[in-house]
């Protein structure tokens, strides 16, 4: 299996190449040169399948035996499942009103970049110790990115972390989860600027080919392929936690909606669908909605300014995974999408070709929720199942709410059914005890864990990066200050 760069100037590297690496020297990112697909006889055999199970086989298709043997990756992904509190990892809660909850919150710190994560860090793990190697690690937060990378790779020697967090944007607890963290090898910045801006500073110490490569720089944000790739999983395990049956001709139909803010977990979604998963996706945002107007008029134009909203890890102007969505729905057309991406970097403002904002419309639907939109889904999921959403998980169940009962073709089915009829499951990417103000904002009465609770009265530590100051200047000296005690 190899790798190559979306916008095509990069040399194809193996899955060590990808995890090890953040954006490709090109600006582009890696995905698989092929996409594996998978008959029918495989889905029914996956059917039976554990939520790790799935991760097994589904990391098997892009991870080579002879890079990782099949024990080792058994092991690898037990042990990163090891600290999650469900005895499934994930559970599906199904409500009143057809309202399916996939619940990918229950690890360490409450969101479901815990998943993908866990197996990253094994994943980064296994692989330095192999070649007695050092690496750096940036990674840019919206809220849950953060806390879930550190604690993937906290206390490990082989690796240091430098963590940037909007100060501000993110709730206290998202925060707290990140800064109450003082091992030797986690570094904080808190910066005073919003998600998009913080991600600035980053992709100039990347585009630094000789820095990067120097100091051994990688990213654990989706960027990160690996992300995507232990994402898939989520998709295949709502599919046959909802699907009717697959006894019938052709497969059945099952809608999943996606919260969206970065585009890594939708991105996962399309690779998913593409590999032969018959599933309608839906992409669900906040009030920060450029990916919401790319599917509906492909206008992918930045906004004046980030909208600060109850769902806040949705806080995003420039969801840098819509690039793999378009290569894959190009045809892996990557001089299309360097021609694309660097219009994008330019202006800000792109207007996708209008085949390929058709076939982004057929194969995504989206929608987008105001805070009045959350609230009151948040209500109602209380009202009718005493069951609570986190503001995030509630923008979903906003579109699942909103849906009228009417018959369509589903373009990429060929299939004219009721989309009543057609099960659909709502991604929960996290839980709702992180987002107390939202609660209360709703009505509301929090449900707060002692672990959760115990962070506020705990030591914290964090570096400030104040408006005016050069971020990517402040990153780069305390790498290279760390590199001399290497």
């Amino acid at each position: 299996m190899e790798y190559v760069s979306t916008r095509g100037g990069t040399r194809a590297v193996n899955f060590e190449g990808a995890l090890l690496s953040g954006y490709a020297s090109d600006g582009g990112l890696f995905m698989p040169k092929c996409i594996p697909s998978l008959d029918r006889d495989t889905l029914q055999r996956w059917s039976s399948l554990s939520y790790p199970g799935l991760v097994k086989e589904l990391c098997s298709l892009f991870i080579p035996a002879e890079m990782v043997p099949w024990n080792v990756l058994n092991e690898l992904i037990d042990r990163a499942f090891s600290r999650f509190r469900h005895k499934d990892v994930v559970h599906l809660s199904r409500l009143k009103d057809g309202l399916n909850v996939l619940e990918l919150w229950h690890g360490v710190t409450y969101a479901f970049k815990d998943l993908s994560l866990s197996c990253t860090g094994q994943f980064l793990q296994y692989f330095l110790e192999k070649k007695q190697k050092h690496v750096n690690i940036l990674v840019g937060t919206s809220g849950d990115t953060g806390s879930s990378a550190i604690e993937s790779v906290r206390g490990q020697k082989n690796m240091d972390i430098f963590v940037l967090l909007p100060k501000g944007f993110c709730t206290q607890i998202q925060e707290l989860q990140m800064t109450t963290v003082i091992e030797d090898n986690v570094h904080i910045f808190a910066a005073h600027g919003n998600s998009d801006e913080i991600d600035e500073p980053i992709k100039e110490l990347f585009a630094d080919v000789d820095f990067a490569g120097k100091y051994n720089l990688m990213s654990l944000n989706s960027i990160n392929w690996s992300r995507i790739m232990v994402q898939i999983p989520h998709y295949f395990y709502a599919y046959f936690q909802c699907a009717s049956s697959l006894d019938t001709t052709p497969l059945p139909v099952v809608e999943i909606v996606v919260p969206t803010g970065g585009g890594g977990n939708i991105t996962a979604g399309c690779i998913a669908q593409k590999m032969g998963l018959p599933i309608r996706l839906v992409t669900v945002v906040n009030s920060n909605d450029i990916i919401h107007r790319t599917v509906q008029h492909g206008d992918f134009s930045l906004a004046e300014s980030v909208k600060a909203t109850l769902a806040s890890a949705m806080d995003i102007q420039e969801p840098y995974n819509v690039e793999r969505i378009l290569w894959l729905l190009s045809g892996s057309d990557s001089c299309l999408i360097k021609t694309l991406m660097e219009q994008f970097n330019i202006s800000k403002r792109l207007k996708l070709p209008e085949d390929l904002h058709r076939k982004l419309s057929e194969t995504l639907g989206s929608c987008s929720a105001s805070d009045e939109d959350i609230v009151g889904a948040m209500r109602r999921c209380w009202e009718e199942n005493q069951y609570l959403l986190c503001p995030h998980s509630a923008v979903a169940a906003h579109y699942h709410y909103s849906q009228p009962h009417r018959a369509c073709l589903h373009p990429k089915f060929s299939c004219f059914s009721f989309l009543s009829s057609i099960p659909r499951c709502c991604l929960a990417p996290a839980s709702a005890a992180k987002f107390q103000d939202a609660m209360l904002r709703a009505n509301l009465v929090p449900q707060i864990p002692p672990e959760i609770a115990a962070l506020t009265a705990m030591e914290t530590r964090s570096t400030p990066l104040e408006r005016g100051r050069d971020w990517a200047q402040v990153l780069r000296g305390r790498i290279e200050a760390v590199a001399q005690q290497w």
